[in-house]
């Protein structure tokens, strides 16, 4: 009997941000399902998580590499590119993960914090989207592989429809991501290229680690989720590999919640 083949056999995928959380449930998911993943952090001192991501995807039969690239700065979001296809001849799938927050009230918001916020979150995703498309665009479908030319997904967040007082920076920046996505998506269908948004709920991350640190403010977040339960890393890899594979090949420019329900309004859910 001949062996199935895997979603995403013989792709190569640049996950940015992948070091910890979303990013790294990202990459062992997609290369449980075939990928080779390139895992990207932003500076020497997120070398080593980076490459205990990799060790453990090789250690378990998967490929992967590391690259570090600061994905608000345009040479190092080009070189990434560069050297990727110089290494394995092509990319298929961006993950476009990296994201931070640096929360403050409105009226305290520095200039910097909200920059620094937009300048990952916004316009590193508009980076490596760009260079994503190029390759696509230069490469065209290999249909060996799959009946798209190439897929990005951009990690963006439910507060790209909720407000969220004291994130203003990155309410925005997720806010901008789902336009941007779309309007891409809308650009680039014809040349069969899918794009499209994961915006996870609350999931269990270094990023939003005060959250759920303690019994009381776990309590308090799950009055906000339906299904009562924090979200893991892997929650979300798994929405990726669908997303990235002919599975979802006739879906484009959409954002898909993957969230327990916390975009439902759960503040009515007493109130029938």
């Amino acid at each position: 009997m001949a062996e199935t083949k895997l979603k995403l056999e013989g792709q190569i995928a640049i996950i940015t941000g992948a070091g910890s959380g979303i990013g790294k449930g990202c990459a062992i998911e997609l290369a449980k399902n075939g990928a080779t993943v390139v895992i990207n952090y932003p500076f020497e001192g997120a070398k080593a998580a980076a490459e205990e991501v990799a060790a453990t995807i090789i250690a378990s039969g998967g490929k992967a590499s590391t690259h570090q690239c600061d994905v608000s700065k345009e040479d190092q979001v080009i070189k990434m590119f560069s050297d990727t296809i110089a290494t394995y001849g092509t990319v298929d799938i961006l993950i476009n993960n990296a994201g931070l927050q640096k929360d403050a009230k409105f009226t305290e918001m520095t200039l910097d914090q909200w920059n620094t916020v937009i300048g990952i979150n916004l316009t590193g995703q508009f980076l490596c989207a760009r260079e994503a498309v190029k390759e696509f665009l230069r490469r065209g479908v290999d249909e060996t592989k799959s009946r798209a030319a190439g897929k990005i997904i951009c990690m963006s967040s439910v507060h790209e429809v909720i407000p969220w007082a004291g994130h203003a920076n990155y309410a925005a920046s997720k806010g901008g991501v789902m336009l941007m996505m779309k309007t891409i998506a809308q650009e680039f269908a014809p040349k069969k290229i899918r794009i499209n948004s994961i915006c996870p709920g609350a999931i269990a991350t270094p990023i939003n680690h005060d959250a759920w640190d303690t019994p009381s403010h776990l309590e308090s977040l799950l009055k906000l989720i339906p299904e009562k339960r924090i979200g893991l890393p892997e929650d979300i890899g798994k929405a990726a590999v669908w997303l990235c594979s002919d599975d979802a090949d006739y879906v484009n420019g959409t954002s898909l919640f993957v969230d327990g329900g916390m975009t439902l309004y759960p503040g009515f859910e007493d109130n029938g």
